[in-house]
């Protein structure tokens, strides 16, 4: 009986040896699940960033990441505008599928929220064991509703749960998950506390108090969107004496803090400017911090925006070409308003200085972030994992047959890319819409408008839209494209 009971132990033993053994092999070979940090910029430009063409404006931290990790040239945004370009991310779906598909307010605070039988990438991979945490700007869900943050997958929140109230800088209030943060410091009009600031606290916190265990860190900055407005310290001084400019003349704010309208601005170039490089302080603040902590190894880093340039409050996206020579800005489907800068680095794992053309979009994000993660994969996706490309085995990477996007402002809009063809439908609410096409390699700047030449090429794309869209009841568009 002690023969038997001794044999079992050293069976315990060795087979309590081999896992050990084999689980330190894996974690030597970086098997290991990475943390997750993806950074998305609000209506940073194609072209405001150095190493999209940028002169004016220096950001040296991101430039840095792109120069040590891959860049994106043809990667795009969700849609043209906030809260359903964040719905797709989020989803994994494009416009004709996702739950969110426009900016519809909700008073008196947020927006349409993302419904109970919505799946987010947060809840994926919180699912597999991850800390989930989103410190800027959300959008897709006012506290107490089913797209609250807590809702949708993450551990902790900080920031702007609505999106109206992210047009100030200086705000009455944050939102930490459930709890409301005043902020007694800022009025009407006085600037006591810099929202931006407080998350960035808040962000690089996250990251000391989960260093132990994988993380997704999803930091969706409000910079540079809508109001500009900041402090007077280095990032603006650095501009200040830099651009022959004049004065932006707001409306500024009434009687009450979230009302429409924008304050006014002594120097708005210097001021965008500084807001763009604060952000790109940010952004290496938060390399540093994943640094000190021994984390880069095992942390892949994403940085996009949510569509593109603005012209709120002063902006002068042509002053400074933050659409990087594409017609459009923020709201158009023309390149300049959905193409967005994508830049991914992973040390060691992601090679240095590469440069991807790989067409993708948003939607591309959640199967990528759960095979990373190993988790669950999505009850559904519009999209494709772009681990292949990232990891340097780009014959192994599946493609897209075709891209859509549709916007539900100015009367409606349509737009779907194949290859190297793009059709934008305008006025789809009239039943009666133009249509624009574009051979993007023989005219990436969307100049000649060849759909009269090319009515098979229209019919096919046409085609492809009808396919593409669902009508939506909350966020209907058309109900077919004829």
């Amino acid at each position: 009986m002690k023969v038997l009971t001794l044999i079992a132990l050293k069976k315990t033993f060795l087979v309590v040896l081999i896992v050990t053994f084999t689980s330190s092999i894996f974690a030597q070979s970086g098997n290991k699940r990475p943390n997750i940090v993806f950074i998305m910029a609000d209506d940073l430009g194609y072209g405001d960033l150095g190493v999209y063409g940028q002169v004016k404006i220096e950001t040296k931290h991101i430039d840095s990441l792109a120069q040590s990790g891959m860049k994106f040239d043809n990667f795009y945004a969700g849609t043209s505008v906030c809260a359903p370009s964040r719905s797709s991310l989020m989803t994994g779906q494009h416009t004709g599928h996702t739950y969110v598909r426009g900016n519809k307010e909700i008073e008196p605070e947020g927006q349409e929220p993302l419904a109970d039988s919505v799946q987010t990438i947060a809840m994926l991979l919180q699912k597999a064991g991850y800390t989930t945490g989103a410190f800027g700007k959300w959008g897709l869900g006012m506290v107490g509703t089913t797209g609250a943050p807590d809702q949708k997958g993450f551990d902790e929140f900080y920031g702007y749960n609505c999106q109206r109230q992210s047009h100030r800088y200086y705000p009455t209030h944050l939102w930490h998950n459930k709890q409301r943060i005043e902020l007694d410091a800022n009025g009407l009009m006085a600037q006591g506390q810099y929202a931006p600031a407080l998350i960035q606290e808040r962000t690089l916190a996250f990251i000391d108090a989960n260093k132990d265990k994988p993380f997704f860190l999803f930091v969706p900055t409000v910079l540079p969107h809508a109001e500009l407005a900041g402090p007077a310290d280095e990032y603006y001084m650095q501009y200040a004496d830099k651009f022959d400019e004049k004065p932006y003349r707001g409306n500024d704010y009434g009687p009450k803090a979230t009302v429409p309208g924008y304050n006014s601005v002594e120097k708005p170039h210097t001021m965008y400017a500084s807001m763009v490089s604060r952000m790109d302080a940010y952004v290496g603040q938060i390399v540093e911090r994943l640094r000190q902590n021994n984390l880069l190894d095992n942390t892949i880093i994403i940085f996009t925006s949510d569509n593109g340039a603005h012209k709120e409050g002063g902006a002068d996206p042509n002053f400074f070409n933050s659409s990087g020579g594409l017609r459009g800005t923020k709201r158009d489907l023309y390149e300049g308003g959905i193409k967005t800068p994508f830049i991914a680095y992973w040390r060691g794992k992601i090679a240095a200085g590469k440069t991807s053309n790989y067409l993708g979009a948003f939607w591309d994000i959640m199967p990528t972030m759960v095979e990373l993660a190993k988790a669950d994969k999505p009850r559904y996706t519009d999209g494709i994992s772009i681990v292949p490309t990232l990891l340097g085995n780009s014959k192994k990477q599946k493609q897209h047959d075709y891209l859509y996007w549709e916007f539900h402002e100015d009367g409606g809009r349509q737009a779907v890319r194949k290859g190297n063809w793009k059709l934008i439908l305008q006025k789809v609410m009239s039943g009666a819409p133009t249509m624009e096409l574009f051979n993007l390699k023989q005219d990436p700047k969307e100049q000649n408008n060849i759909a009269a030449d090319n009515p098979k090429k229209v019919m096919e794309l046409r085609r492809l839209i009808e396919k593409a869209h669902v009508e939506s009841t909350i966020f209907p568009l058309i109900k077919k494209v004829q």
